[in-house]
């Protein structure tokens, strides 16, 4: 389980994220949504351990976020971070020597869903290629909590259509998966559960087949209503 008590994260005079309180079951699929710049990025790295909060608290599995969590968190990056001059399989070979939870089996299955190119170069790799590498590198661990930041962001149809298919394939019910997206229409199929970010707080929180039924909309359709997007 995930639990966030009165969570705030500053940046100066920024709240990046205002006295957030939440609790994440484990075994659960949670879609964090909101437009650019409404705390999700922020989230989910205060959830991962790469910074702390200026106040409030996390627990994952009764932990705070460090060392021994990492060990059985994955992490999917908006930002793209691969070296442009090894090739894709060397990228692969080198990223999973860090983690004793890697299966051969599961990289195996997702270069084929995801149609790697293992052979070329990073830098001959287009952005959804490279977006598709990177879930590779986060999916083929057999971690519990998976944590992917806007991973269907500035990439082809076709792309994002790959990603779903390979999260769907790889999701168990024994693991936690929270994926932020400001992409809410082709993303909502993944969601269990909703959370809706604006201006570094919780606006909505819910299971999503109630969130509809409660607004008699899609998803998307509450997002760009109560969002304004």
């Amino acid at each position: 389980m995930i639990e966030i008590e009165d969570l705030v994260k500053r940046y100066g005079g920024i709240y990046a994220v205002r006295g957030i309180s939440l609790e994440i079951e484990d075994g659960s699929f949670v879609g964090l949504v909101g437009p650019n710049g409404s705390g999700k990025t922020t989230l989910l790295k205060l959830i991962f351990g790469y910074c702390r909060p200026s106040y409030g608290k996390i627990k994952i599995n009764g932990e705070a976020p460090g060392v021994r969590t990492k060990s059985f968190v994955a992490f999917f990056p908006e930002i793209d971070s691969l070296y442009p001059w090894i090739r894709a399989r060397g990228i692969i070979n080198w990223y999973s020597s860090f983690f004793d939870d890697w299966d051969k089996e599961k990289e195996k299955n997702l270069i084929q869903v995801l149609d790697i190119p293992t052979s070329r170069y990073v830098a001959h790799l287009s952005k959804g290629m490279r977006a598709r590498l990177k879930l590779v590198l986060t999916l083929s661990r057999n971690a519990k909590i998976f944590l992917l930041d806007e991973p269907l962001s500035g990439i082809d149809p076709s792309s994002r259509d790959m990603i779903i298919s390979a999260i769907l394939k790889s999701y168990r019910e024994d693991q936690t998966f929270i994926l932020s997206t400001h992409i809410v229409s082709e993303a909502e199929v993944l969601f269990d559960r909703t959370i809706f970010l604006k201006d570094g707080s919780v606006m909505i929180d819910g299971e999503s087949d109630e969130l509809r039924e409660k607004y008699g909309k899609s998803i998307n359709e509450i997002f760009k209503e109560k969002l304004n997007v």
